[in-house]
């Protein structure tokens, strides 16, 4: 589950990311705690150029179900408004906001992301293996 506040950028880019990356493997999720209406569109240009299309995602509204479904819970900037259940693995990935920033500005983001999600790609493998 990776959450961050609009749901419109980087827990998207992160989410495609592990999808891409990790295949069917792993159930991936993402949400907002405030979601906006749309994926930032410099962030679905971007992806993109990695061959990754999330034209047709949606924001979602963070959810305590959601939360209790899920393994792992990667925040981005959503602070105290994540919930919190014992029993989960937490990580905060303290990323730069992309809303309201061109595509110049994202593509570190995108690639800071990338690395993360490469590096929880093996965090999971070493504890299911």
């Amino acid at each position: 589950m990776f959450v961050c506040i609009h749901n419109a950028g980087r827990s998207q880019m992160a989410a495609a990311y592990l999808s891409h990356l990790a295949g069917d493997r792993i159930e991936v999720r993402s949400s907002g705690t405030m979601p906006k209406d749309q994926v930032n569109p410099a962030v679905v240009e971007v992806m993109l150029e990695e061959g990754i299309d999330i034209s047709g995602n949606v924001p979602k509204v963070l959810t305590d179900e959601l939360v209790q479904d899920s393994d792992y819970v990667i925040t981005m900037g959503c602070g105290d408004t994540c919930p919190y259940y014992p029993g989960k693995t937490y990580l905060d990935w303290p990323l730069t906001d992309p809303a309201g920033q061109g595509a110049d500005f994202i593509r570190p983001i995108r690639d800071e992301i990338k690395g993360l999600v490469e590096g929880l790609i093996a965090q999971i493998d070493a504890k299911t293996s």
